[in-house]
């Protein structure tokens, strides 16, 4: 598994970064403004539908499914039944794309009720929707290639896609932009391109594979139906923290004009590490742990679950120790301009550290889920995100007065943190998951050379004043040396308290 997850990680991080250079250029180009917060909402749209149905509720309940019919049945039998889930899929996503474009204005007020009133956030938000909301029938249909390709451990295309996306968005913004009469309408055409150059990039490997569907609508196919079975309670399992976002762009949308976009950056920053090592070790480790049930073998099932937890406790915790004390400075490094100010800098370093608290857990959570859904149990992660669901309103409601934005973004964190937990529990209740002997030892290792950096960090960064009055070259040279002997001082750290490369091994490479 680790040469998988280097792969999927070392592709993922190729889209992070270019998707740092993405949000750069919109920083630079267009600031934080009722046109970001705007694009924002129309991209956030389909992106969480994308993100609930295809990668998150379809993705969970075709990747057993589809493992199963690899392992038990004829290759006849798995062609049928990828033609016949490609073709209801596509379908249904037709339809709802449909009506999505139809009812832009009415989506744009449930998503972000706060542009009601105002004109012109409102009139922008929706017509930059129609264009954005296909991106959904052809970035799920990307997705439902991906779990193919997964399935047959070619986990690397998958992975490289999403750098389409930020190709496009960052093509447009430079030499669509300028060319149009509302320049932040071109950001809108780069979704939508995106989305179609994700999917055609995709087919060949298909065709590799001889898995290149055809078309056939058939709801009452057998395996079909088991995929609609699991789904329903997976649109809440596996994308809480997901809807968690979107409350917090659904209030946001009532403060202070800037608010959604200081949200988005933060949470741009976090997909860093969330995508590089969280959104990798769910891909690698849901078709792996389908196999372990399909094959009858709980024990390499809970080997697989362990090997995911302690790549979180020795990769996860400094990130995101290195993330909140390097909050400033990153988002002063990244986005300072003239567009982006700097109390825009301030507002996003306040909502960054809120949600790097939870880093840990939205990593565990990639981790955990897929216990569940490898056995096709769909229905109990649902109570535990609907106890998270209802947590994170409470909170919301209560962290908006006191915190603002950056309490909505607390909120998400406490809640995510909630369904870990919950997780975490049901799997060692069930008894799927027994944690391997040395976890206390582990833990202690980990947490002091976490705290080692941390404090070197601390002193390194300092006020963040500093760094916006600093030449931009000099910001990058510094945050990049900060970087660096963070990363020096905790590997140098966790070699000194004992840790080894074993420790990251499992028992498949």
């Amino acid at each position: 598994m680790f040469k998988s997850l280097a792969k999927v990680g070392s592709n993922t991080m190729v889209s992070r970064v270019l998707g740092f250079v993405r949000d750069l250029v919109l920083a630079h180009v267009f600031g934080a403004s009722a046109g970001t917060d705007a694009f924002f909402v129309a991209f956030k749209i389909p992106n969480f539908l994308r993100r609930l149905f295809a990668e998150g509720a379809f993705s969970v309940a075709f990747v057993p499914v589809l493992t199963e019919y690899k392992e038990k049945r004829s290759y006849a039998d798995l062609k049928l039944f990828v033609d016949h889930v490609a073709g209801t899929l596509g379908a249904v996503l037709l339809a709802v794309t449909i009506v999505g474009v139809l009812a832009s204005p009415l989506l744009v007020m449930v998503f972000a009720p706060g542009f009601y009133g105002d004109e012109g956030k409102l009139a922008l938000a929706s017509d930059m929707l129609r264009l954005t909301f296909p991106y959904l029938l052809f970035i799920s249909l990307t997705a439902f290639a991906g779990g193919i390709l997964n399935a047959h451990n070619r986990f690397g295309v998958p992975a490289f896609t999403p750098v389409l996306l930020n190709v496009a968005l960052i093509s447009c913004a430079l030499w669509l932009a300028p060319l149009m009469e509302r320049p932040i309408m071109a950001l809108a055409w780069g979704v939508l391109l995106a989305g179609v150059l994700q999917l055609l990039f995709q087919l060949p490997f298909l065709q590799q594979l001889k898995l290149l569907p055809r078309f056939r609508l058939a709801p009452k196919d057998p395996g079909v139906m088991r995929i609609l079975k699991l789904m329903v309670p997976a649109l809440f399992g596996v994308s809480v923290t997901q809807l968690n976002l979107l409350l917090d762009t659904l209030i946001a949308s009532f403060l202070v004009t800037g608010s959604i976009s200081w949200l988005y950056y933060s949470d741009r920053l976090m997909e860093f590490p969330l995508g590089v090592l969280g959104v990798a070790l769910g891909t690698v480790i849901l078709p792996h742990l389908s196999r372990k049930h399909s094959t009858d073998s709980p024990q390499g099932f809970s080997q697989t679950i362990d090997w995911g937890l302690r790549w979180t406790l020795l990769l996860g915790l400094p990130a995101a120790v290195g993330l909140f004390f390097l909050a400033g400075p990153m988002i002063a490094t990244l986005f300072y301009s003239d567009a982006f100010q700097a109390n825009d800098v301030l507002m996003s370093q306040r909502s960054l550290m809120a949600y790097t608290l939870g880093l840990l857990s939205f990593i565990m959570i990639k981790v955990l889920a897929p216990g569940y859904y490898a056995r096709q149990d769909t229905k109990t992660p649902v109570r535990y995100a609907v106890i998270a669901m209802a947590t994170n309103m409470a909170l919301n409601i209560a962290l908006v007065f006191p915190l603002a934005h950056a309490g909505l973004a607390l909120a998400t964190t406490l809640s995510a943190s909630l369904n870990a937990f919950l997780l975490y529990r049901g799997l060692r209740r069930a008894g799927v998951y027994q944690p391997a002997a040395g976890w206390g030892k582990l833990l202690a290792q980990g947490g002091a050379a976490a705290l080692v950096m941390g404090l070197v960090l601390l002193w390194g960064a300092q006020d963040i004043q500093s760094w916006l009055v600093m030449p931009g070259v000099e910001r990058v040279w510094r945050l990049l040396g900060l970087i660096l002997v963070g990363a020096l001082v905790y590997f140098s750290a966790l070699l000194i308290v004992g840790i080894r490369p074993g420790h990251f091994r499992s028992s498949e490479t």
